[in-house]
């Protein structure tokens, strides 16, 4: 499929992201009409911004109550995020009753868990100012294939939603799939039939095809939910761009970035009523606050529905702040509908912008990579003019005014998001970007560029502190303060100016030196920043950034599997140790069981930190035999071992009938990555082994 991304500032003013006219003329007809007698209803505009809401899948799983629900409804509203538009309480797959259907034909609920059916639990729903939502699947049921299915009653099962007084359904395709059905015949008359439903109710339709190659196999292009786009916007409003964000209780950073861009390929087809969605949001499943403060930055840029992944009843208080910041809610519920689209290249970091109702830019700078950075752009990159413009972090409240520069300091896997817009009247507060502490050295050896920095106790690094001025004014006698964890001792390197002119930049240097006992972990590195401004008195700002301080190196002969590493990542799941990745069962190749090792899915980077004590690492490596469980597809994977960037051993591409061994010198290695790629197909079940890996220190 061809990739469609907007980059022209001409199409973010003429405002061309919107739906096709001819999608909303046809979404009164549809397949089935005429079966049901009912004269067809016109598509109606039920959300006309993206709609917000809660879902049992990621945070509650398959097995949820009455009861368990009702304590999620509670708690939207206890901790405001009801109050802050989550208003939809979503019971996904597992509401029904191993026997889905009365002999009549009716959906019911497990009668165990639901023992008064669902009208009770929608009724307390609805006291609680809440909507409630509802699942099935677009196909048939097929027993041990999928749990529910509404094909062939479409229109008593909308029936019977509206019935039930749900305000939202869910359609899945596991069944449809399944079933090998067309997808856009399936949820055309699927969408039909609920909006004849018979009682007349304006009902959410959350269309949802995970169906996804190469992630779930081999399926034709229409199939998939990279398709949805061409039909979707005329029946539902919202249609699933890609597969899931994640498992249960495991949501990564680089999965959430995988179903943004994919969400990004037809921003054209958005608008009000009608949305793109990369799927659930999933605060504390996998990822660090920063990570998701970025996903929900860019969910709220995207014009995507806000759904919670997470059991709000624990999230913690930082959480509920990200799900609930106004600023942000606010860029994401604009009336205008438009969605963000890249301005520039794409790359380890990116700009963003979605235009606003009012005229002003959403402006989302971006930074995938694994160091912090001072990243710009310009108001003209963004469809502004002018000479003065207001710049609100919609994260921490500070306006700030710029002469036409938008920068920002952005963490490891951060997202700076700016309300721009022209500035008129007095001049306010220039825009000073204090950058975050950034190691570029370790001894002798620099950091390379877009790496997570890493040092040692009895280690020494240098530390550069970047501060520049976009603002139209002077600052005057700018510092930097940095501090360390105890023990460690901070030496200043660089001679302050008097001042930063507008459009100026300095940095400031220093040596940090870590104590020979210091913790392994990540320690903080906070820098304090001031200025003076005429009129504005001496602003300050505090930016952290984080350091990782290695493990003690293994010594003697070491199972490295046993070791503590540095970073471990598995393209779904986690590394697993001395077991195979995802099944928990032991490591096997060709039939050979290896009591140690490392169970990886790719791609995958796990390292360690040898410390320059190791002079020889081996290993065998291979697919795991749990591949052949699965299927004859997929199944190939590259393996490198790489000592300080350079590449060691590199076994080709193997397949689920090779092995290779792995005998390396590490002489001289202080950091050592081992690295599994998918061969250039897909990781469809790459199930890939480190068995064996020893190191001889």
């Amino acid at each position: 499929m061809k990739r469609h991304v907007l980059t022209a500032v001409t199409a973010l003013v003429a405002g061309l992201l919107v739906a096709p006219a001819t999608a909303q003329a046809d979404a009164g007809t549809g397949v089935g009409a005429g079966a049901t007698g009912r004269r067809p209803a016109p598509q109606q505009v039920v959300s006309p911004t993206p709609y917000q809401g809660w879902n049992t899948y990621f945070g509650l799983g398959g097995v949820f109550s009455e009861e368990s629900v009702k304590e999620v409804a509670d708690a939207l509203v206890s901790r405001g995020l009801a109050k802050a538009g989550y208003d939809i309480v979503w019971l996904d797959g597992g509401w029904q009753d191993p026997e889905p259907r009365t002999a009549a034909g009716d959906l019911q609920a497990d009668r165990t868990r639901f023992p008064d059916g669902l009208k009770p639990l929608v009724d307390y729903i609805h006291s609680k100012g809440l909507k409630a939502g509802i699942y099935t699947d677009a196909g048939p049921y097929i027993p041990g294939r999928c749990g529910l299915g509404s094909h062939g009653y479409y229109q008593r099962d909308a029936d019977q939603f509206a019935a039930w007084k749900f305000d939202a359904v869910k359609v899945d395709f596991l069944c449809g799939i399944a079933a090998n059905l067309d997808p856009k015949t399936a949820y055309t008359e699927f969408a039909q039939a609920l909006r004849n439903n018979a009682g007349h109710r304006p009902i959410i339709f959350s269309l949802c095809n995970p169906v996804t190659s190469p992630d779930w196999g081999n399926y034709p292009e229409e199939q998939q939910s990279t398709f949805s786009w061409s039909y979707a916007p005329a029946i539902a409003q919202s249609w699933r761009t890609y597969t899931d964000v994640g498992f249960v209780g495991d949501i990564k950073f680089k999965d959430v970035l995988r179903n943004y861009d994919a969400n990004a390929r037809h921003p054209e087809v958005a608008g009000p009523g009608h949305f793109n969605d990369p799927d659930y949001l999933g605060p504390e499943l996998g990822m660090t606050d920063e990570e998701f403060r970025t996903q929900m930055t860019l969910w709220s840029v995207a014009a995507a529905p806000l759904v919670i992944g997470s059991d709000v009843r624990k999230l913690s208080q930082t959480s509920v702040d990200i799900l609930t910041d106004p600023d942000v809610i606010g860029i994401n519920q604009d009336a205008a509908g438009v969605q963000a689209v890249r301005v520039g290249p794409a790359g380890t970091t990116e700009t963003w912008v979605k235009r606003l109702a009012d005229g002003d830019r959403a402006v989302v700078l971006l930074n995938r990579g694994d160091s912090s950075k001072t990243l710009t752009t310009k108001a003209s990159s963004v469809g502004l003019s002018g000479g003065r413009f207001t710049l609100k972090n919609a994260w921490t409240n500070q306006v700030t005014e710029s002469a036409g520069i938008i920068s920002g300091a952005v963490p490891a896997h951060g997202a700076a998001l700016f309300r721009v817009g022209r500035a008129h009247g007095t001049p306010g507060l220039p825009h000073v970007v204090a950058g975050l502490p950034q190691v570029t050295m370790v001894g002798n050896a620099p950091v390379p560029d877009g790496s997570a920095p890493v040092a040692a106790g009895g280690d020494e690094a240098r530390v550069e502190v970047a501060v520049r001025n976009d603002g139209t004014r002077p600052v005057f006698s700018p510092r930097v303060r940095l501090t360390a964890p105890t023990g460690w001792t901070v030496r200043e390197l660089s001679k302050a100016p008097k001042l930063l002119g507008s459009g100026h930049a300095a940095t400031f240097a220093f040596a940090v030196a870590l104590p020979a006992t210091a913790a392994a972990g990540s320690a903080a590195l906070t820098a304090t920043t001031s200025y003076d401004v005429i009129g504005h008195g001496r602003p300050q700002q505090t930016t952290v950034s984080a350091v990782v301080v290695a493990p003690v190196p293994p010594d003697g002969e070491a199972v490295l599997s046993h070791h503590t590493w540095i970073s471990a990542t598995s393209g779904w799941m986690s590394p697993t140790v001395d077991l195979s990745v995802g099944g928990g069962s032991p490591i096997s190749m060709l039939g050979q069981v290896y009591p140690t090792g490392l169970g990886v899915a790719t791609p995958s980077t796990v390292r360690y930190y040898v410390g320059d004590q190791c002079k020889r690492l081996t290993a065998t490596v291979g697919l795991d035999d749990a591949v052949r469980n699965v299927g004859p597809e997929g199944a190939t994977s590259t393996f490198q071992v790489i000592g300080d960037g350079r590449v060691l051993f590199d076994s080709g591409v193997l397949t689920r009938d090779d092995v290779r061994q792995v005998d390396v010198d590490l002489t001289g290695v202080r950091m050592l990555d081992l690295v599994v790629g998918d061969a250039g197909d897909g990781g469809y079940n790459d199930r890939a082994d480190w068995a064996g890996l020893n190191a001889s220190c």
